[in-house]
């Protein structure tokens, strides 16, 4: 199973239309959109979650596609640096 970063969605962005979108690769076994948590709109990114050919196969395919007027960024997932945010010392 890998977990697939998608960026630079449009606001108006809804899991079934990122569902749809990816599941011409796949199956998609999770989706998660990061929200406002005032306005409820996509904050233009999302995690799916997908087996590995088939996640591979919709990276490979959909990394600077359209969709909704906008060039998404499609790539695994990283684990963010535990020292994100922080100053030098």
């Amino acid at each position: 199973m890998l977990k697939i970063f998608v960026g630079n969605l449009s606001p108006d962005t809804r899991e079934a239309e990122l569902r749809e979108l990816f599941a011409q690769h796949g199956v998609v076994r999770s989706i998660k959109l990061a929200a406002d948590i005032f306005t409820g709109k996509c904050r233009g990114i999302g995690f799916i979650e997908m087996e590995g050919h088939e996640a591979r196969a919709a990276m490979a395919a959909l990394n600077g596609k359209m969709f909704k007027g906008q060039a998404i960024k499609v790539n695994e997932e990283r684990p963010r640096d535990k020292r994100f945010g922080r100053g030098r010392r």
